[in-house]
């Protein structure tokens, strides 16, 4: 059995090693792959994105994933169950509903409620090492969804509050949702807003975030432009990003996530 493990705990600390060492305990047999531990502290909308990104290329089994600023608090710890029969454990923040959805919905969906598949001592802050790896390695090992806790309705989970763009004649209004460490920044677009708006290849817009103006061209790869030219392109996710050939676009834009990003395509 395949589980993969995604977080923001960083590489500094022992916060995945021990993690590894508790579903290596439960689950001698289980093979783990990390997805990355890069998420950025805290940001659920990053780690829900790039959980729903990924995990249709990995194997089937159990998805771990802990970004959880709410731990200690009165959010609900989750296992649940996607239709293609995958399973995800994490906290009941959003984090998990899109990738779930992306693979056929929430089938069914469970509390961490049984003190059996836990550590015997639940620390208030660390529910990545004492509830939920415990979980995902019992799950790994074939305990049933249903033995880790009552079950929860799809419609009570929490869900994200993801923003939706707005395309108009001759303009989009998107928004940043995460930045990658090349600094290249994705957006909530897909290649139909762009066909919705007539942006093809070759599309020279001006697109504004944070008060400044630059010029862009839709490309479909790097090297369709010059270094240090800005462009429009779909990312391997296929998702609309903003990148600079050979450059770093979050750094001239200052982008953030959460930031408005206007898109014309007639220049003014």
């Amino acid at each position: 059995m395949f589980l993969t493990f995604l977080s923001d705990f960083g590489l500094q600390d022992d916060f995945v090693g021990t993690c590894h060492g508790v579903i290596k305990t439960i689950a001698p047999e289980v093979q783990i792959i990390d997805v990355t531990h890069g998420i950025a502290p805290q940001d659920v909308l990053q780690g829900a994105l790039v959980l729903a990104n990924t995990t249709p290329y990995m194997p089937h089994g159990v998805h771990l994933a802990v970004v959880d600023p709410g731990v200690g608090s009165a959010r609900r710890p989750l296992a649940l169950r996607s239709g293609d029969g995958r399973f995800f454990v994490g906290p009941d923040n959003g984090l998990l509903v899109p990738a779930a959805e992306r693979l056929g919905g929430i089938a069914e969906a469970h509390e961490l409620a049984n003190a059996d598949y836990a550590l015997d001592i639940v620390s208030r802050t660390f529910h990545g090492r004492d509830l939920f790896a415990p979980a995902a390695a019992h799950l790994a090992a074939g305990v049933p969804l249903e033995a880790l806790g009552p079950p929860l309705a799809a419609d009570a989970l929490a869900r994200l509050d993801l923003p939706e763009p707005e395309v108009g004649e001759n303009r989009i209004n998107a928004t940043v949702l995460y930045i990658d460490r090349f600094g290249n920044v994705q957006l909530n677009l897909t290649r139909e807003h762009l066909q919705r708006a007539e942006v093809t290849p070759g599309t020279v817009v001006e697109v504004e975030l944070a008060l400044d103006r630059y010029y862009a061209v839709a490309a479909r790869t790097f090297a369709d432009a010059r270094k240090g030219d800005v462009i429009l392109y779909e990312d391997a996710y296929r998702n609309i990003a903003l990148a600079i050939s050979g450059g770093n676009a979050a750094e001239l834009f200052a982008a953030a996530p959460g930031q408005e990003v206007r898109i014309r395509l007639q220049p003014l």
